[in-house]
C-alpha cells in the first residue's frame, strides 16, 4: 500500500489521519476497488449506523480542484471507531467519464448532516489517470439472421474495421440494417469514453417505419434516453433483449448515440411505403 505523508490534522471532535491507500487502475465508467487505512484522531467516536452513520465516500475533482462528481459510492464502517483507533476499509470506487486526469478525494461523511472536510478535517487527495474503458478497439457484429450482400458491403465499408474474434464489444444487427461507414468508430469511441452499452439511431427507408422509429431518429447523444437502445453494442457481461423484432437493451447505464446511424430497409420485402 502507498503510505500517506504528513498532512494537516483538524482540531476538534471530528478529525482523520489518513495512513495508507491502494487503488486498482481506474477505467472510465467502471467500478474498481480501493483499500484505505485511516485513524480517528478527533475527540469523538465515529458511530456506525448503516445508512445514517459515518461512512467513507469520495469526490472526483478536476486537476484544479473543481468538483465533477460530488457524491461517490459509500462504504459503511463495520463498527464504531473510537478515538485513537485505526481501521482498514475495502471500498468500491466508480470512475468518472471520460478518460483523463482527475483527483480522487476521499472523505468521511455523516449522512444527512455534513462531510468531515466541511468542518475542518483533511481529505485524502490522490491524482488518478483514468484510462479508457476498453483496452483495445475490437468490435464484432453478431447478425440475428443471415446478412445479405448489401449488409455485408456496409460492414466492409466501416471506417474502423470489424473483427471476428478476441472482441471487446459485440454489436447486434438484423437483415435490413445497414450501418453508415462511421458507425463502428462512433460505437468504439463511446465504449472507450466509459459507456458499457451504446445504441445508435435508426433511419428507416419507409414512411411507415419512420413513424414507428421516430424516437430513435438520428441526432445527438443522450445518456438519459427513455427508450430501449436498438441494435446495441455491448461490453462483456451484458446481454441484449428484443423490441419490435430488433435486438435491444432496456436497462441502465447506456448511451443513445444518435450519430451512429443505421439505415433500415423494410424487413418484409414490401416496397417502401
Amino acid at each position: 500500500m502507498e503510505r500517506v505523508g504528513d498532512h494537516p490534522i483538524g482540531a476538534g471532535p471530528l478529525a482523520v489521519r489518513w495512513l495508507a491507500y491502494e487503488l486498482e487502475p481506474a477505467r472510465a465508467g467502471a467500478t474498481g476497488r480501493a483499500r484505505i487505512v485511516l485513524e480517528n484522531v478527533g475527540s469523538a467516536a465515529w458511530r456506525s449506523r448503516g445508512a445514517s452513520g459515518v461512512r467513507l465516500a469520495y469526490h472526483w475533482l478536476d486537476p484544479l480542484g473543481n468538483p465533477l462528481v460530488w457524491d461517490g459510492l459509500r462504504t459503511t464502517l463495520p463498527q464504531a471507531v473510537a478515538t485513537g483507533e485505526t481501521i482498514e476499509l475495502d471500498a468500491s470506487v466508480a470512475a468518472p467519464r471520460p478518460p483523463g486526469r482527475y483527483v480522487l478525494s476521499f472523505d468521511l461523511v455523516e449522512e444527512y448532516r455534513f462531510w468531515f472536510g466541511e468542518v475542518g478535517s483533511a481529505t485524502l487527495d490522490v491524482p488518478v489517470e483514468v484510462a479508457p474503458r476498453i483496452a483495445e478497439r475490437r468490435l464484432k457484429v453478431v447478425f440475428r439472421g443471415a446478412p445479405d450482400a448489401e449488409a455485408t458491403a456496409a460492414l466492409r465499408a466501416q471506417e474502423e474495421p470489424l473483427v471476428e474474434h478476441d472482441e471487446v464489444a459485440l454489436a447486434y444487427l438484423t437483415p435490413g440494417a445497414l450501418p453508415e461507414p462511421d458507425w463502428s468508430r462512433r460505437l468504439l469511441d463511446a465504449h472507450a469514453e466509459g459507456w458499457p452499452v451504446v445504441g445508435g439511431a435508426v433511419d428507416p427507408v419507409s414512411r411507415r417505419d419512420r413513424r414507428t422509429f421516430a424516437p430513435w431518429a438520428p441526432g445527438g447523444r443522450n445518456p438519459r434516453f427513455d427508450r430501449p437502445l436498438l441494435y446495441p453494442s455491448l461490453l462483456e457481461g451484458v446481454q441484449p433483449g428484443e423490441l419490435l423484432g430488433i435486438p435491444a437493451y432496456d436497462g441502465s447505464g447506456g448511451l443513445f448515440e444518435g450519430r451512429a446511424v443505421i439505415r433500415f430497409r423494410p424487413r418484409s420485402g414490401r416496397p417502401p411505403a
